[in-house]
């Protein structure tokens, strides 16, 4: 997608650091061709019922102390180390170095952690708990998500349980495990500070539906395991704001969030989404105001991609979209969750604001690029 050309001066400028040593530039998703994996299996909490009947999780009993949780989890969190060619001013290349955590999912040698930790790297390394080591076989990355997964060649392994994110409350206790500063595996523990968060980590780029916790989460942090106390994964560690004065803010995915990623990554090894072609950004009074915009709430249209669904649905850069599919949206990632809730070839309609006149179209949308 092009930088949008409406409305640059209101994107704010967030300082984010991607938590993995080595300072990599801006990855790009490396996915083998290769589809031969079995359906992603792994420790997810067994749904029972309710006296009605409905679907509910019943989560494992809370471990006595964070020694206990890093205990039952630590055998399962791996250290990642990467290699990767950079080129200085002159065009001279060099090895830079980089290293990042992951968790097993899957015995058979499925480990979950982010793309920026190795989605550019020519050789990713993983180191077990045991010590033993291995050169990753296969690479998946999802760059919108920042999820990627390693295939190394090893069974038996050890594997992480797999927790409910929804049922994380403000203030509850949780533990951080993965390889900071590239100095081996360690643990940190703080609380859930916020749940349901979004952040741009870069243009073009939203991370939903966060976990914000005050436990550190350092460079070499990133890819690790968020956990409850129950021992179970309820996060992937990702982001932490770098900046000034402000501290313990470290995000995670939440799993919730993350596991139909993951299982594309796995299963297809890619992720196929729905894709509409336009860039986005949510309508404040202010924006409304300045850009004299007809309507104070929805999500204005900052480019539209060349034969993509929307150009040829004829929606136009400045026009207000305030339903999509039969959905009010009133921010831009409402509207990129509700797109992306849809299934390629699905033909969605689309009432639009423009100027003083309120529109209708329709899309068919397509796989996203």
């Amino acid at each position: 997608m092009h930088t949008p050309r409406v409305i640059m001066g209101f994107c704010a400028a967030v300082i984010l650091v991607l938590a993995a040593a080595g300072g990599c530039a801006p990855p790009q998703a490396a996915v083998s061709d290769e589809d031969s994996s079995p359906p992603l299996s792994s420790g997810v909490l067994e749904p029972t019922e309710d006296a009605e009947g409905a679907a509910m999780y019943v989560p494992a009993e809370p471990l006595t102390s964070v020694a206990d949780v890093v205990a039952m989890v630590k055998p399962a969190v791996v250290a990642i180390d990467t290699e990767t060619t950079v080129y200085d001013v002159l065009r001279r290349t060099r090895i830079q170095q980089g290293a990042g955590s992951g968790w097993i999912i899957s015995e058979d040698g499925y480990i979950v952690t982010n793309t920026h930790v190795v989605g550019d790297a020519e050789t990713v390394t993983v180191t077990l708990d045991d010590g033993t080591s291995y050169e990753a076989d296969k690479v998946y990355a999802d760059e919108l998500t920042d999820i990627a997964v390693v295939k190394i060649g090893a069974t038996g392994l050890p594997v992480a349980e797999i927790g409910d994110s929804s049922a994380l409350r403000v203030g509850e206790p949780v533990v951080a495990i993965g390889n900071s500063l590239g100095m081996g595996i360690s643990a940190t523990a703080g609380i859930a500070s916020a749940v349901g968060v979004s952040l741009e980590t870069s243009p073009g780029q939203t991370l939903l539906d966060l976990i914000q916790t005050d436990a550190a989460i350092n460079p070499g942090n990133s890819g690790g395991p968020l956990l409850n106390t129950q021992g179970q994964v309820i996060g992937i560690n990702s982001v932490k704001i770098a900046t000034v004065g402000v501290e313990g803010m470290g995000y995670a995915i939440s799993i919730d969030e993350a596991l139909p990623v993951i299982e594309d990554l796995i299963n297809r090894g890619k992720v196929v989404r729905a894709w509409l072609g336009v860039g986005l950004y949510t309508v404040t009074p202010l924006l409304a105001d300045q850009y004299s915009l007809s309507v104070d709430s929805g999500v204005v249209i900052t480019e539209v991609v060349a034969n993509s669904p929307a150009d040829n649905g004829g929606l136009q850069p400045g026009d207000v979209i305030v339903e999509f599919g039969g959905i009010e949206v009133t921010t831009a990632q409402e509207l990129a969750q509700v797109i992306m809730s849809h299934e390629v070839g699905d033909r969605v309609e689309i009432v639009y604001w423009r100027e003083d006149t309120e529109e209708v179209t329709y899309a068919t949308l397509i796989e996203g690029p």
